[in-house]
């Protein structure tokens, strides 16, 4: 077939030279030029000077005229890394291997504690997206390579390219601290950045497709690809749920069905236990997955915010960065964060207002004064304690945080109840600077959600806590109060399995009468043999408190015995002082039961967690 100049985009000189070239390139030439020339459409639209010179071929082709043309380069090498706790990192990462794959990059992608840190010196593109857990730390599987690059084998990386995404929270005080700490150090190791580090909050959609584009772009030497990064944002949270359509941004209204106290009459805590259904959603999980759960604002303290500022409640006002709009009412109850002050907010707050305490309270010598006051403090506090305010609602809303949804692990196995979902969640109320607070989302489940209401929930998968793929195998889980409820999941499922490994359960809480959550289920998996061993421990029953790891502590032999026999061991609740406590004691098991030194024991247990045998969701 010959171009007519009639119909082509071409002249009659470039017409001429197309019909001399075409027919004498093979099929696998004509391939790679048609992939040559989408990748330069994608450089052009940057508006970027010349074109790309095209490499020659290593031998003539013959057929026709003689004629040079271009070979496939080697495919160009990039190493992803992520460190994941909950798994937004790891979707985020594979989405991203899977776009520069189809860009033609030769892409692995691997957990940091997978990946062998000497080889880096062989790695000439890496790409890190890590979170931060906790008061600044690494998530599980990031601790070793963190420890290896801040220790002294860390290689001079001179040929090394980089770029970091963190994922943090700016409402706590070292944010984005682990995706800081690696791309400070790998430039002090002389790395060269392929494009600055981006830090993201919880809303984290625009800054991670801009960060996608920027990377792309520095690898294939273009500065347009923001089509690309957005779609493989999209593609990360449609990973989510294969089946259904609905996500994070995209949230089910499920309806509830139950919602019960779990504590018994005289304890002074209130843990609700909530069965949603799932029906017509599609929505799929897993045992060790979250339920992502979109919480309202207490009605009140929206309204006592409005009286305040002196605002109509019915002043239409953004709801969010698409442009919708809705009522002030609305948009302080169910979209915006109000009960959470952060530095970056107290800073937009500043530049509204011209109140000189405020800007004199974030004055670089002032910011220890300013953590103690951000902390336990809400938007009314701020809104009384700066007073006057002249700002208008439509201008105010817009410098407030999207209201995050509230994480909470899966009570049920979808197996033993199908389109519905549990979980548990413990009702946090207390008071501080004079006015009683609460937990956005436990105080609306406990107070205002009854059966027939809807919540707006989608999944979160957490490919870092599940069950072994073998259901024979033994399986260890410890899980003090609310913490248990993954475990209901994992025996509710392996009891639809049919599983012969044994199982091992850890609980703890305060009392017994009025604290013991589950206790019914409990007792009939033990009786069915679907749970094998129940230890507890109640810390005020006792003059002594006892919680679960001293309760490790004293089943060491047979604990130990079970890691030997190849156990899982399942960690989850509060990780500020059970988790720690809990791995302080394990090693204690190991080194003791196994006769090792302590760093010997911490070794072992760091192989569990490489080995994926040893799987923590704390919080």
């Amino acid at each position: 077939m010959q171009l007519q100049v009639t119909n082509s985009p071409f002249n009659e000189k470039q017409a001429e030279l197309l019909n001399k070239l075409l027919p004498t390139l093979t099929q696998s030439q004509q391939v790679w030029l048609s992939g040559y020339l989408s990748a330069l459409s994608l450089q052009g639209s940057g508006g970027q000077g010349s074109l790309p010179v095209l490499p020659a071929a290593a031998e003539p082709v013959t057929g026709g005229a003689v004629t040079t043309v271009a070979k496939p380069e080697t495919p160009r090498e990039v190493t992803v890394l992520f460190g994941s706790q909950t798994g937004n990192c790891q979707r985020l990462a594979v989405s991203l291997s899977r776009k520069l794959e189809e860009q033609g990059f030769q892409v692995t992608v691997a957990a940091m504690n997978s990946f062998k840190p000497n080889g880096l010196k062989k790695v000439e593109n890496l790409l890190l997206l890590v979170s931060t857990h906790g008061e600044g730390e690494p998530p599980d599987n990031a601790r070793a390579f963190h420890e290896f690059l801040y220790s002294k084998r860390a290689p001079q990386l001179p040929h090394l390219r980089f770029s970091v995404l963190a994922l943090g929270d700016t409402s706590y005080e070292f944010f984005c601290q682990t995706g800081k700490d690696f791309d400070q150090k790998l430039e002090e190791l002389g790395a060269q950045r392929l494009s600055p580090r981006v830090d993201c909050d919880l809303d984290y959609d625009e800054p991670v497709a801009e960060w996608f584009g920027h990377v792309i772009g520095a690898l294939n030497g273009s500065q347009n690809t923001s089509g690309i990064a957005d779609a493989a944002v999209q593609a990360a949270e449609s990973a989510e749920s294969l089946e259904s359509s609905y996500s994070r941004n995209h949230p089910f209204h499920a309806e509830v069905l139950e919602n019960l106290n779990l504590n018994g009459r005289g304890s002074d805590r209130e843990t609700r236990h909530l069965e949603l259904s799932l029906a017509g959603s599609n929505i799929t999980f897993e045992p060790g997955d979250s339920l992502g759960v979109y919480p309202e604002n207490h009605p009140q303290l929206v309204e006592d915010i409005i009286a305040a500022m002196g605002w109509n409640r019915d002043e239409r006002v953004p709801l969010n960065k698409k442009g919708e709009e809705g009522t002030l009412h609305e948009a302080l109850l169910r979209h915006y964060e109000i009960t959470v002050l952060t530095k970056p907010l107290l800073e937009q707050a500043a530049g509204l207002a011209s109140t000189p305490a405020l800007q004199e309270l974030l004055a670089p010598e002032r910011q220890q004064d300013l953590k103690n006051y951000i902390q336990g403090r809400d938007l009314l506090d701020l809104i009384q304690d700066y007073a006057p305010w002249e700002v208008p609602a439509r201008s105010f809303v817009t410098i407030l945080r999207k209201l995050p949804a509230r994480l909470y692990s899966i009570a049920s196995s979808y197996n033993a109840n199908p389109d519905e979902v549990h979980f548990t969640v413990r009702a946090v109320r207390y008071e501080s600077h004079g006015r009683e607070r609460y937990g956005v989302c436990s105080v609306h489940c406990a107070e205002r959600v009854q059966p027939g209401a809807t919540l707006p929930v989608y999944i979160q998968n957490n490919p870092n806590f599940k069950l072994p793929a073998n259901p024979d195998v033994p399986v260890i889980m410890i899980g003090p109060g609310t913490g248990v409820a993954p475990f209901r999941s994992f025996l509710e499922e392996r009891e639809e399995q049919g599983a012969q490994g044994k199982s091992w359960l850890f609980y703890g809480d305060r009392h017994f009468v009025t604290d013991f959550l589950y206790q019914t289920d409990w007792q009939r998996m033990l009786k069915d043999g679907v749970l094998s061993r129940l230890d507890v421990a109640f810390s005020r029953d006792t003059e002594e408190k006892v919680y679960v790891q001293h309760r490790i502590l004293e089943k060491s032999k047979e604990l130990y015995q079970w890691l030997q026999e190849g156990a899982h061991v399942y960690v989850c609740g509060d990780e500020k002082h059970m988790a720690h406590d809990v791995h302080s004691a394990l090693i204690t098991v190991i080194q003791e039961e196994g006769g090792l030194s302590p760093e010997a024991a911490a070794a072992y247990l760091e192989t569990l967690q490489q080995e994926q045998r040893y799987q923590r969701d704390v919080y």
